[in-house]
């Protein structure tokens, strides 16, 4: 029976990091189930899910001082527990865009977390505007709404939140 392990990895981003962490991964015969991974101001960060067996995990483990050295980088695993399933929720899209400033994105989790709404993915970026220069910024989230939820009322909250903050936002099946 296959056993799940997340890791964390954050290091100064250079060629072949990825490269380095997969080899190693496959060497140890664990899979690569789900990942994110991203160069953010001159540092690399990694989340992945993997899968093996209980002492393929256990070994892994044991070696994340040895394998941080030969990464040069910082580790942090965790064994999971069987994988909460969304069969319960819907999941929909926000899209987000405004003119950058502090607080979009606790505000945003704070509408969704007094709820019970589970943000499932969140992304986000900041960029001028084409022609002013503007700082911008853009979110993309998936969130997992439960079946029970109206979905027209929970939409009309939101964009009138977001009216309030303003933000321009959608909210669209996923």
């Amino acid at each position: 029976m296959s056993e799940q392990m997340v890791i964390t990895a954050l290091g100064a981003d250079r060629p072949g990091i990825v490269d380095q962490l997969s080899k190693l991964l496959y060497s140890q015969q664990l899979n690569i189930e789900d990942s994110r991974m991203s160069s953010l101001a001159g540092s690399f960060a990694i989340l992945l899910l993997v899968t093996g067996s209980d002492q393929a995990i256990a070994e892994f483990s044991s070696k994340v001082a040895q394998i941080e050295n030969e990464l040069q980088m910082r580790l942090l695993v965790r064994r999971s527990e069987t994988e909460t399933t969304m069969d319960s929720l819907v999941p929909y899209r926000v899209e987000v865009v405004a003119m950058d400033h502090p607080g979009i994105v606790h505000n945003l989790a704070g509408f969704f977390s007094s709820r019970q709404i589970n943000i499932v993915d969140l992304e986000t970026d900041c960029y001028p505007a084409a022609h002013t220069g503007t700082p911008m910024f853009s979110m993309l989230m998936t969130i997992g709404v439960p079946a029970e939820v109206s979905i027209k009322k929970l939409r009309a909250e939101f964009l009138d939140t977001c009216d309030q903050l303003n933000i321009d936002a959608s909210i669209t099946s996923a």
